[in-house]
């Protein structure tokens, strides 16, 4: 049977750069200078996540530096207007923070993401207390798995599991990342089946299924009462 997917835990970041709901502006600029990060979160009482702060929330104050923003402006962008006036992490930070579990898959975080157009999220627990840290760039780390790793796991998790009486006739070659299955099967319809289940692979970025065979459950010739 297929293994369970890698989760978030997994390829996440444990050493989080942080700061408190008091940061000066100054201080997360010098902070994400030092640890050459494009965002961190934001954190209360004993490592609460609250809010998260990026680039992108600081650079109103430059943008609206030397000129006041246009009545048209100051309609459509009523929440950036704000953040050139902001001097402190609780007014700067985008809220509530968008996070993930350790548990999640990286389906799930990559989904999260795109979706919410972001490009790292904090890790939390149930209470919201900060765990770590993950980005693209970590859900990509899949991608790095040796080829031989994925093929053991190929065999072993897929054509031990759908083809157990043919699988010494099955072969599997992984090249980057891409998996060829050659063979003969006894049931054709399980060949979209295989390909679902070694794309779920971790690492693998195509399938090539190369398997012949007989399809299965014809109908014979219907009888007559």
């Amino acid at each position: 049977m297929p293994v369970t997917p890698h989760i978030v835990s997994d390829v996440m970041t444990h050493t989080v750069v942080a700061v408190g709901r008091d940061a000066s502006f100054k201080e997360i600029v010098q902070t994400m200078e030092q640890w050459k990060v494009s965002a961190m979160p934001v954190l209360e009482g004993e490592g609460c996540v609250i809010g998260v702060v990026s680039e992108a929330d600081l650079l109103p104050k430059e943008e609206f530096r030397e000129s006041d923003p246009s009545l048209f402006e100051q309609r459509r962008r009523l929440s950036d207007i704000a953040k050139a006036g902001a001097v402190r992490a609780e007014e700067l930070m985008s809220t509530p923070a968008i996070t993930i579990h350790p548990g999640a898959t990286l389906a799930q975080a990559a989904r999260i993401m795109a979706v919410r157009h972001v490009k790292r999220l904090p890790v939390v627990d149930d209470v919201g207390m900060l765990q770590g840290m993950v980005s693209r760039a970590d859900l990509l780390k899949v991608f790095l798995r040796p080829d031989e790793e994925i093929e053991e796991e190929v065999r072993r998790t897929v054509v031990s599991y759908l083809f157990p009486a043919f699988s010494h006739a099955i072969h599997v070659n992984v090249h980057e990342g891409v998996v060829t299955l050659r063979g003969h099967i006894h049931d054709t319809s399980l060949i979209s089946v295989a390909v679902r289940l070694v794309r779920a692979v971790e690492g693998v970025v195509d399938v090539e299924p190369q398997l012949t065979g007989e399809s299965a459950g014809r109908a014979g010739p219907e009888s007559t009462p």
